[in-house]
């Protein structure tokens, strides 16, 4: 079983409150794109079911390889099904810990992946069921749809489609931002217009209204954030923002953005179509 998960960017971040279980309540719109790993899965014969083989290729992943969310979403759904011994391979593209959800990405699409493969008849209720237990963002991939993300980023509303003439362009620095770095020093707070009425405002009018709360706190820390920022707009997006907690960036063109991957060559760039898909 051969599978392309997919990162995600966050338009706008909201951080509401803290909450009594240790999360934060927030909103932000997640929006699917397509710079993708690429997950593959064949059976392991003579092997007792539940076992696995995993190898990495790519970007390397660090720590202990049971750490894998691939892994984990094997195993979870080990718990409840008797799933044959697969052989996983992933070949890592996207960023790691750069707020464009690829982790998470992985093991939605490993779940997906495993239970169409096998026949488990889950819908999509029960699987965010299961990514729930492994990420709040695994959710939202099995989703994979423009949606706005509320409480901790794991119920959802629908949103507008965005225009499919806008192009983006992704530039991450190679800075490894932990979540618990990222929430040092916000004070959550209700916005006074919520990111739900902000989104439906035209894209030009964003640059002003819709914010990333994380943003401020870590471009002071991390300067080189705010200066891919500024050279953004610079060079005509109309809407730019860091990713979830960082350190990637984002600039949206109304059409083709050409050149642009060659402007970072000290940096992680990808571009392409702002994707609408449901994987």
């Amino acid at each position: 079983m051969l599978c392309f998960p997919n990162a995600k960017i966050n338009i706008g971040l909201n951080v509401i409150s803290k909450r009594s279980d240790g999360y934060h309540n927030i909103e932000t719109i997640f929006c699917p794109i397509d710079l993708s790993d690429i997950l593959e899965f064949v059976l392991l014969p003579g092997v007792p079911a539940g076992h696995y083989a995993f190898t990495s290729t790519g970007i390397g992943i660090e720590g202990p390889v049971g750490n894998n969310l691939c892994i984990k979403a094997y195993l979870l759904l080990s718990r409840d099904f008797d799933l044959p011994a697969v052989d996983i391979h992933l070949h890592k593209i996207i960023p790691i810990g750069a707020g464009i959800g690829g982790g998470s990405s992985d093991a939605a699409f490993m779940l997906k992946s495993l239970n169409q493969q096998f026949g488990l008849n889950l819908d999509d209720t029960r699987l965010c069921d299961y990514a729930s237990v492994l990420g709040s963002d695994c959710t939202f991939f099995i989703k994979n749809r423009p949606l706005l993300g509320y409480e901790k980023g794991n119920r959802f509303k629908e949103v507008p489609l965005f225009p499919e003439s806008l192009e983006i362009v992704l530039v991450n620095p190679g800075i490894h931002i932990s979540t618990s770095e990222a929430y040092s020093g916000i004070l959550p707070g209700r916005p006074l217009r919520p990111l739900e009425e902000l989104i439906m405002l035209p894209i030009e009018q964003w640059r002003d209204n819709i914010i990333n709360d994380f943003e401020s706190n870590i471009i002071t820390k991390y300067p080189v954030i705010g200066e891919i920022k500024a050279k953004l707009y610079a060079q005509g997006a109309i809407y730019v923002s860091m990713s979830g907690s960082g350190s990637s960036v984002y600039g949206l063109f109304s059409g083709r953005a050409p050149g642009m991957v060659q402007q970072y060559p000290d940096f992680f760039c990808w571009s392409g179509p702002l994707a609408i898909k449901n994987s």
